[in-house]
């Protein structure tokens, strides 16, 4: 049954029905280009994981096997299962292929939140996803280039009697979970930006959430790394001069009058 029951003011009943059936389809409209979304950036790191899965030992002795030469003392690597070396090349593949992908990754999901831009600011897309793919490769460098010294003082409390062991399986976790955080963090400022074009925070907000960030930085921190207080600061310091550099993004990115 069709309901009449409001007018458009000429008097003119509007069909309330063909409202609410609009809305209706463009919610599944949305869930239907968020899925594409999703399916195109799968196997877009499905494609470039193949690469990656092919030379798997050298991005593995370059990631993994460098920073711990580099360390003192250099802690071996072992593993103590017979299927831990061919789950290794498949997580190298795959975190490999999310690396290669991300400047398309990062495309899709700025081109999938774009209605919430004016018109004139859409152009913007492909500045953010490059801004995007370089804060993320950013994050990853900064963390491959830390990592050294992380370890060199996780590894520093093994005394004369305790040799450094690590389990490749538990290690290699370790990395992964490491870098993709840190990539991850440096997104911030990219965030700030797009929420202050779209008018949903300023940096006056920012300024005023500046005490209860601290909590939830620390506690994203805790998170994202491994059960230990280092790797904690050692992510949540980072993540406290990437909300300062927010703020001043979100300064100058906020929305002037006229536009």
């Amino acid at each position: 049954m069709t309901i009449k029951a409001l007018s458009n003011g000429n008097d003119n009943p509007v069909d309330t029905d063909k409202t609410i059936d609009s809305k209706e389809m463009s919610i599944i409209s949305h869930f239907a280009e968020l899925r594409w979304t999703l399916i195109r950036c799968i196997c877009a790191v499905i494609l470039c994981a193949i690469p990656c899965w092919m030379f798997w030992e050298r991005i593995f002795d370059f990631f993994a096997v460098l920073p711990l030469r580099l360390s003192n003392p250099a802690p071996r690597i072992i593993y103590t299962a017979p299927v831990e070396t061919v789950m290794l090349s498949f997580k190298i593949a795959l975190t490999g292929g999310v690396i290669l992908a991300s400047p398309f990754i990062f495309q899709q999901i700025w081109s999938f939140a774009a209605p919430g831009l004016y018109k004139k600011e859409r152009f913007l897309i492909l500045s953010i996803a490059f801004a995007s793919t370089f804060c993320f490769l950013s994050g990853f460098a900064f963390c491959y280039l830390m990592l050294p010294l992380l370890l060199r003082f996780l590894t520093g409390y093994a005394t004369v009697q305790i040799d450094p062991f690590f389990r490749i399986d538990e290690y290699v976790n370790f990395l992964i979970k490491m870098s993709l955080a840190f990539g991850a963090a440096f997104e911030m400022p990219v965030i700030a930006f797009v929420l202050s074009r779209i008018g949903i925070i300023d940096h006056r907000f920012l300024i005023r959430f500046f005490r209860y960030s601290i909590v939830v930085i620390f506690t994203a921190a805790a998170i994202l790394t491994p059960p230990d207080v280092i790797s904690q600061v050692f992510l949540a310091l980072p993540l406290l001069a990437l909300y300062a550099l927010s703020i001043l993004v979100a300064f100058l990115a906020k929305r002037r009058p006229k536009e």
